[in-house]
């Protein structure tokens, strides 16, 4: 398994049209073959911005980065230019990649 996550600093009094521009978006994402979930987080506050992550899982890395190369994630991430909304963010965001080590589930809890 493999866990692909973007961590967001999203500018003070932007969080409302950051979480607009994700929840209404198309992600084409359950047609990409080894995904497996997509989680929105919503982390702590700072002075100057709100923490985000975007976190995605991926039966393999190899689909991960199927993903990134196809027709499907360039027109996902078309919007992301922020052209309607402005800068929402403090700087780009930070991808980090993890292959799963471990994993465990409380017991009868849904795979």
């Amino acid at each position: 398994m493999f866990i692909a996550m973007n961590r967001f600093k999203v500018r003070k009094g932007s969080e409302e049209a950051f979480e607009k521009v994700w929840m209404t978006r198309e992600s084409y994402l359950d047609r990409m073959p080894g995904f497996v979930e997509f989680h929105l987080l919503k982390g702590p506050e700072a002075e100057d911005h709100t923490l985000y992550s975007s976190h995605t899982v991926w039966e393999a890395r190899a689909q991960f980065e199927a993903w990134t190369k196809s027709d499907e994630f360039r027109t996902a991430h078309a919007r992301a230019g922020n052209e309607r909304t402005g800068s929402l963010y403090l700087e780009h965001p930070q991808f980090e990649g993890f292959e799963v080590r471990q994993t465990l589930r409380r017991a009868g809890a849904a795979a």
